[in-house]
């Protein structure tokens, strides 16, 4: 079993298991202030559908992979491919784009998560909805772009799966250290650094990305020998341009430790030109966008424990 492909998962699932355990952890502390304990079921609910429903997701997307993998239709190898670039785009945009805004409204997480709490309890016929729906939305929100990940990135069977497993439970842990213990974390060091390495992880999904672009052009092109001059032949890419290396002999990508290094980083043993550009377009503009909103003061503090 590969359990490199157990890395990259787990690590994603770490960093978006501890931010919805923040919420979690947030809501049950004002559950408590507010002596409203009997309205705690409402989390736990909203935790479980919230994960049940990132899972049937997660097997739905895989699934319908798996039907175009197999389907004797002539361009179903062509539609396979463009299927893995929109969930890879898909998974970027809604990555980078949590990556930068979760660092950027850090410190106004507890004051949102509170406000909206009181709002629901204010309600008291509705409080138990409102409440599952917080939840929800936000186990939710975390398990989708894992779920997206997954699927995009591996064709691996379930070792991902294991390692998507190992972060959340890591993040159960994580939650129960800050809220139920009040043991101190600093929690503005763990996301900087899980940033920098869920950078590295998405950086690498860009370069996966276009590799199955020019699969899709590649297959298509040998439906259609018509077309088959604009691919080019031997080491030549049919749209990534000219090759800029080709470390196949020295550092293998299917062997350790380039099998590692791929699948964290999303390193390839053949690169091409239009890979690196896009592999550092995405680190000037996300890249540059995140490190500036480091520069943020931010306010990751659990809500205190009532007496």
């Amino acid at each position: 079993m590969n359990w490199s492909a157990a890395l990259p998962t787990f690590f994603i699932t770490l960093r978006e298991g501890v931010e919805a355990a923040l919420v979690v952890g947030i809501v049950f502390a004002c559950l408590q202030q507010a002596q409203q304990q009997k309205l705690q079921r409402w989390v736990y609910l909203g935790v479980f559908i919230g994960i049940l429903a990132s899972f049937v997701f997660g097997l739905l997307i895989h699934v319908g992979l798996q039907g175009l993998q197999t389907s004797k239709q002539l361009y179903a190898p062509v539609f396979k491919q463009l299927f893995e670039v929109g969930l890879g785009v898909i998974a970027i945009a809604m990555l980078s784009w949590m990556l930068i805004w979760m660092t950027r409204q850090a410190r106004f997480l507890k004051a949102e998560i509170e406000g909206s709490v009181k709002s629901a309890l204010g309600g008291t016929d509705s409080a138990g909805w409102a409440i599952f729906s917080l939840i929800f939305i936000a186990v939710f929100r975390e398990g989708l772009e894992t779920a997206l990940f997954i699927v995009a990135k591996f064709q691996e069977g379930l070792t991902p799966v294991l390692g998507a497993i190992g972060g959340l439970a890591i993040a159960v842990v994580i939650g129960m250290l800050l809220f139920k213990w009040s043991i101190r974390i600093n929690l503005s060091r763990f996301f900087q650094v899980m940033g920098v390495l869920l950078l590295l992880i998405v950086s690498g999904l860009v370069i996966s990305v276009l590799r199955h672009v020019d699969a899709a052009a590649i297959a298509f092109s040998q439906i259609n020998p018509e077309v088959l001059g604009i691919c080019g032949q031997g080491n030549t890419s049919c749209l990534l341009g000219p090759q800029v290396w080709d470390f196949s002999t020295i550092l293998p990508d299917r062997q350790f430790p380039g099998i590692l290094l791929k699948t964290l980083f999303g390193y390839t043993q053949k690169l091409y030109l239009v890979q690196a550009v896009g592999y550092l377009l995405f680190w000037i503009t996300i890249g540059g966008l995140y490190f500036r909103s480091l520069s943020q003061p931010t306010q990751l503090k659990p809500a205190a424990k009532s007496s």
